[in-house]
């Protein structure tokens, strides 16, 4: 099901819905800007969540925008491991809705 190719049917979006389309790029643009975060930082908190959310098209896409913005190895290293105890820790909070009062 994954390709990269199947991006390009997204076109079909821009078909149908060309002002939603437009304002989402310039919101994906705006939001990974140099700002106060650099645009390292904001592709690497990208990587993370995108792992967390285990799409892999964002997963590919953020990683290797992060990579363009000089993420090392052993940066995106320590964001897979920041992902994964975000979600890990998520079910390990969720747990304590197992218990009643």
């Amino acid at each position: 099901m994954f390709d990269m190719k199947n991006l390009g049917r997204l076109k079909i979006l821009d078909k149908y819905t060309p002002e939603a389309t437009k304002a989402f790029g310039a919101f994906e643009k705006a939001a990974f800007a140099e700002g106060a975060l650099t645009v390292q930082q904001k592709q690497l908190i990208a990587v993370a969540v995108a792992l967390t959310t285990q799409c892999p098209y964002c997963i590919e896409i953020h990683n290797k925008a992060a990579r363009s913005a000089g993420a090392t190895d052993a940066q995106l290293a320590e964001v897979a491991m920041v992902a994964t105890i975000m979600r890990a820790g998520a079910a390990q909070t969720h747990a304590s809705h197992l218990f009643a009062d």
